[in-house]
């Protein structure tokens, strides 16, 4: 009995030594987008899909230790600013067992754009390294019922403008599809397209005209 007690003892400081060893931190800050400036925000954090981890802060940083495989949904909002949910992956763990990601939030009455979203070229194919942009969307609406947003599609100003038009809703159309195939009631997403008719950049170069092809989300009420 002794012996088998002992065995325990050993057993239960290895695994307690292994779950220390294997502590991952997720840590960012949260800033103006304009201005980079810190932003002093309510921030919430919770493990995905079951809520059983969370936790708050109301600062302009975070830092919380994750454990296993299990994904984080973390939320900022702040006064004046729209809120903002990103997800953080162990899987993305640096040499130094830390998942660093950043929140920039955005003033309100300004769009967020979608700056990861990508399309097949001239299509409105979204391409699988964009669902994980797309999913933290999903999560901030399903974190506040109350959101809702409208999707505005943009294109370059090279060809037709019809065909811009036309790919731009279909592209907008495209990401609703997405949001509400994950949950997303679709009286809570409107979309309106504007081709290439509000460009972010006039110049003709390959960088100014993949700045132009874009969607980007406007919180019209929260």
């Amino acid at each position: 009995m002794k012996k088998l007690f002992l065995v325990t003892i050993v057993s239960l400081a290895a695994n307690l030594c292994y779950a220390q060893n294997d502590e991952i931190l997720a840590q960012g800050t949260v800033s103006d987008s304009r201005t980079g400036k810190g932003i002093r925000a309510s921030i919430k954090y919770s493990s995905i899909p079951t809520g059983s981890i969370f936790g708050r802060f109301n600062d302009s940083t975070f830092s919380f230790p994750i454990f296993g495989t299990a994904k984080y949904q973390i939320t900022a909002s702040a006064d004046g600013y729209n809120p903002k949910t990103v997800i953080v992956d162990p899987k993305d763990v640096n040499a130094d067992k830390k998942v660093l990601r950043d929140i920039r939030l955005t003033p309100k009455g300004q769009t967020v754009i979608l700056d990861h979203l990508i399309f097949a070229k001239g299509k409105a194919v979204i391409d699988p390294e964009s669902f994980g942009e797309l999913d933290e969307v999903v999560q901030m609406m399903k974190e506040n019922s109350k959101i809702e947003i409208q999707l505005e599609g943009h294109t370059d100003n090279v060809g037709s403008p019809k065909a811009n038009l036309d790919l731009s809703q279909k592209r907008v159309d495209a990401v609703k599809k997405y949001l509400v195939e994950k949950g997303i009631s679709k009286g809570r997403i409107q979309t309106k397209a504007f081709g290439g008719s509000q460009p972010l950049k006039n110049e003709q170069t390959p960088e100014a005209k993949a700045l132009n092809r874009r969607v980007e989300m406007r919180i019209l009420k929260d």
